[in-house]
């Protein structure tokens, strides 16, 4: 089986490594695609110099997450790809993983879509004050996602609980988060790549959905491990996440909740145009005049 993973960079030389390292571990050894987003920190240049043996494409601008990850995407299914893997530059993984995810899909082949039980690494977890020095580096982040779609809230099962081995069973899942995520080639091949009109955000969750209306099961791998060192490039609770949630999540529930929800959708996103924050507000605006993809977005 042939695997690809692609990690899509994007100012990220301070904390890129430890990725970067953990996947030349892997068992296994997949090809490794780096692909640059146009970052300003010398990034690609300190990849290149200190990861020379892996394959990095450098995109002209910032394409986002979507049509970034697509960039390598393509790339892999040109070369042949049977699987791909996407992992985040601030995710490192365990050397077994891979194994975990490949017997995964040898045992499920109506899966086409998969996870990894992830931890928040260690010091990154929202309430550090809760847990000792022994139990960082064992605190989840997501055993799996899941969608309340009456209210289109998505949630990670597990999220802050201490693994005592709760989430030790393989499950189904009602979406694998973009953090890393494990896609056979012929979901591809059936729906298409990553959609660009999301830029950032939801993207991962409409690829999922999407590939459960063509009959493809997600699953959550209780065996493959990673650590996430959360939101470094983007910031938790930073305009950027509110303008791009804002605008997305309505993106989402129009495509694919029900009448109902949509409705309720409609209704909370009228309020919000009155109410809420400045991005906020500027992400309802965009949904409603089309302006997708990167949008009208700039950084403070």
């Amino acid at each position: 089986m042939k695997v690809f993973v692609i990690v899509l960079s994007w100012n990220s030389k301070d904390y890129i490594s430890k990725c970067l390292d953990s996947l030349q571990k892997l068992v296994g050894k997949p090809e490794i695609v780096v692909v640059d987003n146009a970052s300003t920190d010398s990034s690609a240049a300190f990849i290149k110099k200190n990861y020379p043996k892996l394959k990095l494409n450098r995109n002209d601008k910032n394409l986002g997450y979507a049509e970034g990850n697509n960039v390598g995407i393509t790339y892999a299914l040109d070369h042949g790809a049977d699987f791909v893997w996407i992992v985040n530059p601030d995710v490192t993984v365990a050397p077994d993983s891979l194994f975990a995810l490949l017997k995964a899909a040898e045992k499920y082949p109506r899966a086409g879509i998969f996870t990894s039980k992830i931890y928040f690494a260690p010091g990154f977890e929202f309430h550090q004050e809760r847990y000792s020095k022994k139990e960082q580096g064992k605190v989840i982040w997501s055993a799996g996602g899941l969608i309340d779609w009456a209210n289109l809230i998505t949630t990670h099962r597990g999220v802050d609980e201490v693994d005592i081995g709760q989430y030790n069973t393989d499950s189904l899942t009602d979406f694998a988060t973009g953090a890393t995520i494990f896609i056979r080639r012929k979901v591809f091949d059936q729906i298409g790549l990553i959609d660009p009109k999301y830029y950032l955000y939801y993207e991962e969750n409409d690829f999922c959905q999407r590939a459960k209306k063509a009959g493809w099961l997600i699953m959550y791998i209780a065996d493959a491990s990673a650590w996430h060192s959360n939101a470094q490039a983007t910031g938790i609770g930073s305009s950027l996440q509110d303008y791009y949630i804002t605008r997305n999540r309505l993106l989402f529930g129009l495509r694919h909740a029900s009448p109902h929800t949509q409705l309720a959708l409609l209704k909370e996103s009228v309020k919000l145009i009155f109410t809420g924050r400045p991005w906020q507000r500027r992400g309802i605006l965009d949904f409603y005049l089309m302006n997708l993809g990167k949008g009208s977005y700039v950084t403070n």
